[in-house]
């Protein structure tokens, strides 16, 4: 049996010095990887939040069908729209929806209500909805706004024109522009 030098002995330690560095190297790269692998995941979640809220902004779209306004005293004092999801849109629930109202002398957004004032707007069923949510591609629902309670009794007068930007739960917008015809004599309803 052969006796162990110096020499064999410093080797020996020089080994497991290497061997307790390559262990904490080890250990610090898995916990870099569980970090990053972490990170990965909280980014694909909020990736994925993003693209679905992105998703119903483009899709969950208002379809106007018609828009009706009522005549009194030479101008029109109530707008009417029909309105439908567009297809492909997710239920639209109408109750949570703005309408922003701009014309040439008024800017003011209305919220849904029972009745009628100038900063509301009132709904009904056409066909085919349970109370104020568009589910199916044949619901209709009509929006009522009171142009006369806005403009400060006066309603839209012939010739004028006025934006409707209605915007739903999921924050999706459609914008309708309101053009009174420049003949209003003789007419209860007009289509603007």
């Amino acid at each position: 049996m052969r006796e162990l030098s110096d020499t064999d002995v410093d080797r020996g330690q020089v080994g497991i010095g290497t061997l307790i560095i390559f262990i904490a190297l080890v250990l610090v790269a898995a916990v870099a990887a569980g970090v990053l692998v972490n990170t990965a995941g909280l980014l694909q979640s909020q990736a994925e939040d993003t693209g679905s809220d992105a998703q119903s902004e483009v899709s969950n779209q208002i379809d106007v069908v018609s828009a009706t306004g009522t005549v009194s005293s030479s101008s029109v004092s109530t707008v009417e729209l029909v309105v439908k999801k567009s297809p492909g849109s997710e239920p639209i629930n109408l109750s949570k929806a703005t309408v922003q109202y701009t014309s040439d002398s008024s800017s003011v957004t209305l919220e849904n209500a029972s009745s009628t004032s100038s900063t509301e707007f009132s709904m009904s069923d056409v066909s085919g909805t349970d109370g104020e949510v568009l589910d199916a591609n044949s619901d209709r629902i009509r929006i009522e706004i009171s142009t006369s309670s806005i403009e400060g009794g006066n309603g839209l007068a012939a010739g004028e024109e006025a934006t409707l930007e209605v915007t739903d739960q999921s924050g999706a917008s459609t914008i309708y522009g309101v053009n009174v015809p420049d003949v209003l004599t003789g007419k209860d309803y007009v289509r603007v």
